[in-house]
């Protein structure tokens, strides 16, 4: 089978390797869709401190069913599905308090262990779930990214009923934004400095968007969101001017939830953190809840996927995927890799 290797910054190889045989307990899928997400990219130049070289990247997929291995029950070989990418070691402290994806020796394929980026893949059939008929293969590919949503807004007391600030509207963002409204959210204002991905946003069904390079980002707080502003600020890019922004405008005692990916440490007001009783949460990946929630909110149509994928490139053109990101960074949303039909 095909495999395509990341060799080091910015090389993809295609190596023919032998098509794995699923063991006890183990799937082998046939692979169909790949996502790129933008810790891929930072892999991909170099900056993912955690990811060392060669590295098989897929972790955003989607796939059918091709072999079940010993003592797997409940698949069938043609069924669709997509499956968690945490490899978690269930015997440190987080593990055995119920945070195993937050383990201490935590590793996800395709960064620290080999991810699906092949044509055939065999993973723990624990970790692997069914998709609704509801849910194409595109979609499919994208329950990881709406689970990161998921679990992000369960850090909070819950958004039913509450006036919800989403700042950046890259597919992190617009996720976050869509969950918190198919949640309940009463009010979603989402904000960005590309005005392409505030219109996808409105696209897809976030109504309120603002570019704060554009307008005072206070002042549209309110007008949007009313003069108590906003329950809950989502911080969805990992910079420090987004970082700055939600504590300058958070209303005291406000929670602001840290869900960006920070390539270099930021500088916090802590001053004023501290004065405000503001409430600083850190956010990482999901639990399997999250994954099925993620796959009721997409079954259910609560969040639109298919504004948010911008562009497909076949397996062979995988490098081609990369390059297009660099060439039209603000329009290349989701970019999707078709492994098969």
């Amino acid at each position: 089978m095909k495999q395509a290797v990341m060799t080091s910054p910015g090389v993809i190889e295609f190596r023919e390797v032998p098509a794995p045989e699923p063991a006890a307990g183990e799937l082998l899928l046939r692979m169909k869709r790949i996502g790129v997400c933008g810790s891929d990219i930072h892999v991909y130049h170099g900056k993912h401190a955690l990811t060392p070289f060669p590295v098989v990247q897929g972790h955003e997929v989607s796939g059918v069913v091709e072999k079940l291995g010993t003592g797997v029950r409940g698949f069938k070989p043609g069924e669709r599905v997509t499956f968690q990418p945490q490899v978690f070691c269930g015997q440190c402290y987080p593990c055995t308090h119920g945070a195993y994806h937050i383990c201490d020796n935590l590793k996800v394929m395709g960064f620290q262990t080999t991810g699906a980026a092949s044509e055939f893949f065999a993973v723990p059939a624990a970790k692997v779930l069914k998709l609704s008929p509801a849910i194409t293969l595109d979609q499919g590919a994208m329950v990881e990214p709406v689970a990161v949503a998921v679990h992000a807004l369960g850090r909070s007391a819950g958004v039913a009923g509450k006036k919800v600030l989403v700042l950046g509207a890259g597919p992190i963002g617009n996720l976050v934004a869509q969950a918190a409204l198919g949640s309940g959210a009463a009010r979603v204002l989402i904000t960005d400095l590309s005005d392409f991905r505030l219109e996808i946003a409105r696209k897809c069904g976030i109504p309120a968007g603002v570019n704060p390079a554009k307008a005072d980002l206070a002042a549209e707080v309110r007008r949007h969101l009313g003069e108590d502003k906003a329950d809950l600020i989502l911080e969805c890019v990992g910079s420090q001017a987004t970082i700055a922004q939600a504590v300058a405008v958070a209303r005291k005692g406000t929670d602001i939830i840290v869900v960006g990916v920070f390539g270099e440490k930021p500088t916090v007001d802590l001053g004023t953190v501290q004065d405000r009783e503001l409430r600083l949460i850190g956010t990482l990946m999901y639990q399997e809840p999250d994954w099925r929630r993620a796959i009721e909110l997409i079954g259910r149509s609560k969040v639109q996927l298919d504004p948010l994928i911008t562009d497909h490139f076949p397996f062979a053109d995988y490098k081609k995927a990369y390059e297009h990101i660099e060439a039209h960074r603000d329009r290349a949303v989701k970019v999707m890799i078709v492994v098969e039909e």
